[in-house]
């Protein structure tokens, strides 16, 4: 591929510091990673190249996108274009995303809830996955399960929905209205980091 074939389409997302970048080239083959810092990007080539912007805060890695987070004083007008150079750049040369002993988020991994409950978080799996998921990662995120204890649902937000203006109403008014609907074991939901 040379870099005359290749597009990358941004978009918008409800948080105004987070852009989705989509090179139109898969990014991830399974699962998602989000970074928060340069040292937590060691095991990404392409997440370590954005990082040496002083301005980027964040760096959120899907199946198809990449969404970016910066500073509050950055400008996208002018980070845009340095964004886009050094993902079109990455994928020109071919070099992994993540190197290949890297395990990515599974998002069986690192739950907790009582064997009891197993049927319940269940649906809950479920309910995120068709329901839920989707519409976060067309806003350039991600929500993983993270337990269910007592009737609360934690969950863990990732790439542009962490820090969202918007993130505690929809977990709030959203998710959380739905699981109530659909599962009557769900009293509340909460956000953890």
């Amino acid at each position: 591929m040379g870099l005359e074939d290749m597009f990358i389409q941004t978009e918008q997302t409800p948080n105004p510091l987070t852009v989705k970048f989509l090179p139109g080239v898969e990014v991830m083959k399974t699962g998602t990673i989000d970074f928060r810092n340069k040292d937590e990007a060691d095991c990404s080539p392409l997440a370590s190249r954005l990082f040496q912007l002083e301005s980027v805060e964040g760096v959120f890695l899907s199946s198809d996108f990449v969404s970016i987070t910066k500073s509050e004083e950055a400008s996208w007008q002018e980070l845009k274009p340095i964004v886009l150079g050094i993902i079109m750049e990455h994928f020109v040369s071919q070099q992994p995303v993540i190197h290949d002993d890297i395990v990515v988020n599974n998002p069986k991994q690192d739950t907790k809830y009582d064997e009891s409950d197993a049927e319940v978080v269940g649906q809950i799996r479920e309910l995120l996955d068709v329901r839920v998921r989707p519409a976060v990662a067309q806003d350039g995120g991600d929500i993983e399960f993270r337990g269910f204890k007592e009737g609360v649902v934690f969950l863990q937000l990732q790439g542009s929905c962490q820090g969202c203006p918007s993130a505690t109403m929809t977990l709030k008014m959203g998710i959380e209205n739905m699981l109530k609907h659909y599962i009557p074991e769900v009293v509340e939901v909460r956000a953890v980091n």
